[in-house]
């Protein structure tokens, strides 16, 4: 026999996915799962659910997951993010943008959700400034010692437009774009990523190809809540930049740009998520691998396994495990000509790692 590929990372399964593909997971602090899928064109009966005695329930119920065109404020359109704070409060993150598409007017929303009483508490929508026609709405991070009410951060993966984290003033609902086009939220555009050993690119049923580009969409917080973490998801670079300067309006974007730190390549990501050490971890969607970046900026590679199927969402639960989200998502039609070469089932996986989620207060 060959010598073959050495495969490590203690992995187990959490939950199969029979129907619709997931994006989004979050554990809550008493360790309830949630789950969301945005339509992307399967059969999404509810686009947030939690698993439940080992089934998908709806959440927080049916009636919320049916798009409701007379009240789409309080009615989910099309989810990409679900993320427990770690206080009592589940938060949603409609993108209002089915299959890509503009975003439904005044659909795009961040939602919480009391898990005490499982009802909607706040709703957040945003200005025409802030969201823009090109925008996709991505990943939430969250830190309530600043402001009255805190701040949340959002990455806009747009296909088409400028990618940007979007902040968010909890007190007021007072949402603004920063780093706007940046080189740090856009695209690497020499980057061509290369999954199960082939190019991934834009395949149209016509024949007709085009590069694979999406913006920021990895976003993590410091457990001190003084530095985000993010990456362009067609991208193997990691940044940061200090939360106090993209909450400062008084710097112009142009001048936010050398605020930025570069961590050097880390894989190309899609979801990421820090512990209470400090420690981010991301996904390497090209080698079927989760990484581990230390605060020094030391990286090392906890987990690469054949499973590892493009790993999406990161959570990690009171129980200290990191969850993640798989889901093929480079096998989707839209890749392959019209062919959809995902295979069922999709899977939530988990690896011990010894380490509490990063505080947001």
């Amino acid at each position: 026999m060959l010598p073959i590929e050495k495969y490590f990372g203690k992995l187990e399964l959490v939950y199969s996915f029979y129907g619709a593909m997931p994006t989004g997971v979050s554990v809550s602090e008493t360790g309830r799962i949630f789950v969301c899928f945005p339509k992307w064109g399967d059969d999404v009966r509810f686009t947030v659910a939690e698993i439940v005695e080992g089934q998908l329930q709806p959440y927080p119920n049916l009636e919320t997951n049916l798009l409701n065109p007379l009240n789409i404020t309080m009615s989910f359109i099309s989810v990409q993010s679900v993320f427990a704070d770690g206080r009592g409060t589940l938060w949603v993150l409609d993108t209002a943008a089915p299959n890509f598409s503009e975003p439904i007017k005044g659909g795009a929303k961040l939602v919480a959700i009391d898990l005490n009483t499982n009802t909607i508490r706040k709703v957040y929508t945003f200005a025409e400034d802030a969201v823009l026609p090109t925008t996709y709405l991505n990943d939430v991070r969250f830190d309530f010692r600043v402001g009255k009410s805190g701040f949340a951060y959002i990455t806009d993966s747009s296909s088409k437009g400028p990618g940007a984290i979007i902040v968010v003033n909890l007190e007021n609902g007072n949402a603004f774009r920063r780093l706007n086009g940046a080189n740090s939220t856009s695209p690497d555009p020499y980057f061509l990523p290369k999954v199960e050993g082939k190019i991934l690119m834009n395949r149209n049923t016509d024949g007709s190809t085009s590069p694979f580009r999406l913006a920021s969409d990895g976003i993590a917080i410091s457990p001190d809540g003084k530095i985000i973490f993010f990456c362009p998801l067609t991208s193997r670079h990691l940044y940061s930049i200090s939360t106090e300067a993209l909450r400062d309006s008084t710097i112009p974007d142009f001048n936010l740009r050398y605020h930025v730190q570069y961590w050097g390549e880390k894989g190309a990501s899609d979801g990421m998520i820090t512990d209470a050490k400090g420690n981010v971890y991301a996904g390497d969607y090209e080698n079927d691998s989760i990484r581990k970046i230390l605060p020094n900026g030391i990286m090392e590679t906890i987990a690469h396994d054949p499973r590892i199927l493009w790993p999406d969402t990161f959570s990690i639960g009171p129980d200290r495990y990191l969850y993640v989200i798989v889901n093929q998502l480079h096998r989707q039609a839209r890749f392959h000509y019209g062919k959809d070469l995902r295979q069922k089932p999709y899977s939530l996986l988990r690896i011990k790692i010894d380490e509490l989620p990063a505080p947001t207060f």
